[in-house]
């Protein structure tokens, strides 16, 4: 009995042995072909997925390429709304500076009037104030005798009053003509009337105060007597 265990005991450790063995060599079989797999795909440049790996590598592809595309379609937006936001600051600049000139054009242009009609007020006050000196040189000059315009106070006064004339219609005074002129109520100035058969209707058959202009402007009418 004791041979038959011995030999049933002998027989169950050589069974498990076999089994033991036959395990690890089909271990090393299937260890074999990945690394035969994986050394193949090396040597081609290829890499070896699983059906999994695979759609995880897509999904992870897709995913980078929105994460990388997001940002450069925002920052083309952000660049264009800049540019907008720019241009439109330009041409509000641009209409603000043609506003400014044209207002200054504007402000020059009534500047200067007002300073010429300043100057031609001003101008027309002191020749008023002038003319009754000139009246006087007149009057003083039609009352002189021959002896008196031949002595030396006579022709002073006349080298006067023809320095004076020339010095004003140098300045834009000039004489209103009236004698022998037809009358002409923006000119002349009637005070009399009378009946001249010399004269022609409506015409000024004396002038008894001469009138001035100064560039167009009438400074005083002539006072005049006119002929029915």
């Amino acid at each position: 009995m004791a041979d038959i265990r011995e030999k049933l005991l002998k027989e169950s450790m050589e069974a498990a042995k076999k089994k033991a063995e036959a395990k690890a060599d089909a271990s090393e079989n299937d260890a074999g072909e990945v690394s035969a797999g994986e050394e193949a795909g090396a040597q081609t440049g290829e890499e070896i997925n699983t059906p999994e790996t695979a759609e995880d590598t897509g999904a992870a592809e897709a995913v980078k390429g929105e994460v990388c595309e997001a940002p450069a379609e925002e920052k083309s937006k952000e660049e264009a709304t800049a540019k907008d936001k720019k241009d439109e600051k330009i041409a509000e600049l641009n209409d603000r500076l043609i506003r400014n000139l044209a207002e200054f054009d504007n402000y020059r242009k009534r500047t200067d009037k007002e300073k010429s009609q300043m100057f031609e007020m001003g101008a027309k006050s002191i020749i008023e104030k002038i003319l009754p000196a000139i009246d006087s040189f007149e009057l003083g000059l039609a009352a002189l005798s021959e002896e008196d315009r031949a002595s030396g106070v006579g022709q002073g006064m006349e080298k006067i009053y023809k320095q004076l004339m020339t010095i004003l219609e140098g300045a834009g005074v000039k004489q209103i003509e009236a004698l022998g002129k037809e009358f002409d109520p923006n000119l002349h100035n009637a005070v009399m009337h009378e009946e001249n058969e010399e004269f022609g209707e409506n015409t000024v058959s004396q002038e008894l105060q001469k009138g001035y202009m100064y560039n167009d402007s009438v400074i005083r009418h002539s006072m005049v007597k006119v002929a029915n």
